[in-house]
């Protein structure tokens, strides 16, 4: 079990890495020139740059805690985080009456919560 949960970290490291440096290279201005990103729209610049911050630093804190063995217990935190930025990515979605990045959210986050729980239980390290 321990690697289908460093598999689903990796997944989402990479996803949230992804998507969070996007955030933070991108102006507000290019983000909602992008029709999968009309959300930003409403949102100041500065709170767009805030998720993306965290969703780079939630990637990080999945994975090179438990590769280094070192402050283990980031990587449940980092899950935790992660988790709670896409409930507030469900509720900006949903509100906009996007249910299909409904769908793609919930699915990140129940493999947040997975890893979080993984890791705070059974496959801590």
């Amino acid at each position: 079990m321990n690697i289908v949960v460093w598999i689903v970290s990796a997944l989402l490291a990479a996803l949230f890495l992804m998507a969070g440096s996007m955030k933070l290279a991108k102006s507000k201005q290019q983000l909602v020139a992008d029709p999968k990103m009309g959300w930003a729209e409403p949102l100041p610049e500065g709170l767009i740059k805030f998720i993306g911050a965290a969703e780079v630093a939630g990637a990080l804190g999945l994975i090179l805690p438990g590769v280094f063995d070192i402050a283990t217990w980031l990587v449940p935190a980092a899950a935790v985080g992660l988790a709670v930025v896409m409930v507030g990515a469900i509720v900006t979605h949903g509100r906009r009456g996007e249910w299909q990045n409904v769908v793609v959210t919930v699915v990140l986050l129940a493999l947040a919560v997975f890893v979080a729980v993984e890791r705070i239980g059974p496959q801590a390290f």
